[in-house]
């Protein structure tokens, strides 16, 4: 495992600035001519940001040296900077926590696989979903992201991969911090830059990019209706609605069998397996005869189910279930039908667990600012 030090900045206000990739073509061009350039000069820039990922503009050798100042204040302001990096199999695992321009922390994990590379992104600054075992439930919601804030997660991703040898960014998984479907705007948004064809955007499939939701009905059914073919995935981790109202609070508004009428719908309506999110928690969830009742709720249904070991945040009551639990789980899943895999557990040794290196910064940051005050 390597890591950088924490290096603490001030805490700023306001929205987050404009950036390129808040813009499409059209916007874009609508800026570089507002500055007095040629509108060709936004699919340029576009270009270097989208396809060679590039965002510092005194690396664009083809401007010229006159405007990069301008553009660079307009459309390249700096949106992420690096606060931690930890790393772990062998720099394949790649955890980063970036610091916005408000302060707020969000966290990145790059992930290279012999077949594929991944990147997990966060879409809110913390989450208002306060699920009890999550450490990024447990610190509450601070804001939405932007869109150019999240895209720049996977743009700054698939450079690194790059640059580390772990090959071409293949797969986004918005599974990192926050509810995605609960800044909806952005993330569609986001998700057309991710796909929209170069030089527009980055020309990744659809098919490659996964969406995370607790469950939020009516955004899912929006999903839907965009007629997108992003893979969804519901974080269900419990079948019965008196154990999810405690494990996933939303579930007080809508319950297990409408959460996953709805994931049928888009199942239905995209061709697209649904992935349902499984936390294996020990002697909360794991109960062979909650495996039975799951296997039941998805038996013939275009589903997949993939089983997490809970990497347990410090100080939580709640742990991973053991392996033998987990094994039987899995055994009476596919005993009925319903293909399981268990998701690898990466960088576990550093901090995996969503939101929980961010809020190791956040306590660093905090106790730092208490020992300046006492000095």
């Amino acid at each position: 495992m390597t890591t950088q030090p924490l290096t603490l900045q001030p805490r700023r206000r306001g929205a987050p600035p404009q950036h390129l990739a808040d813009l499409d073509m059209a916007a874009r061009k609508d800026a570089v001519t507002g500055l007095g350039l040629p509108a060709f000069r936004a699919r340029q820039l576009s270009h270097h940001y989208f396809g060679r990922q590039l965002s510092d503009v005194d690396a664009m050798s083809d401007l010229p040296a006159a405007d990069r100042e301008r553009i660079g204040g307009v459309l390249f302001p700096p949106l992420l900077t690096p606060v931690t990096q930890v790393s772990c199999d062998d720099g394949a695992t790649r955890k980063t926590v970036w610091r916005l321009h408000d302060g707020s922390l969000v966290e990145s994990v790059l992930m290279g696989y012999s077949d594929r590379t991944t990147v997990c992104v966060s879409s809110q600054a913390g989450c208002g979903m306060a699920c009890p075992f999550c450490a990024t439930g447990q610190a509450g919601l601070t804001r939405n992201l932007s869109t150019a804030e999240i895209v720049d997660q996977v743009v700054s991703a698939a450079r690194t991969s790059r640059e580390a040898g772990l090959g071409r960014l293949s797969n986004v998984v918005f599974m990192g911090m926050g509810e995605p479907l609960a800044n909806y705007e952005r993330v569609l948004r986001a998700l057309r830059r991710l796909t929209d064809p170069a030089p527009d955007g980055l020309g990744m499939s659809q098919r490659s990019i996964t969406v995370s939701t607790v469950g939020l009905v009516p955004a899912v059914r929006r999903l839907t209706a965009e007629e997108l073919s992003v893979t969804l995935a519901v974080s269900l981790h419990a079948p019965d609605d008196e154990l999810r109202d405690e494990l996933v609070p939303v579930n007080n508004r809508w319950k297990v069998d409408e959460v996953l009428d709805a994931a049928w719908e888009y199942a239905s309506r995209t061709g697209r397996r649904v992935s349902i999110e499984y936390a294996m928690i020990r002697d909360v969830n794991d109960q062979p005869w909650r495996a039975d009742l799951l296997g039941r709720l998805l038996a013939g249904k275009l589903a997949h189910v993939n089983l997490i070991p809970l990497n347990p945040t410090p100080g939580s009551r709640w742990d991973a279930s053991p392996k033998a639990v987990e094994r039987e789980f899995v055994r009476r899943l596919r005993a009925a039908g319903v293909p399981t895999t268990v998701r690898d557990t990466r960088g576990s040794e550093i901090d995996g667990a969503c939101g929980q290196l961010a809020a190791t910064q956040e306590k660093a940051a905090a106790t730092h600012g208490q020992a300046e005050v006492a000095e």
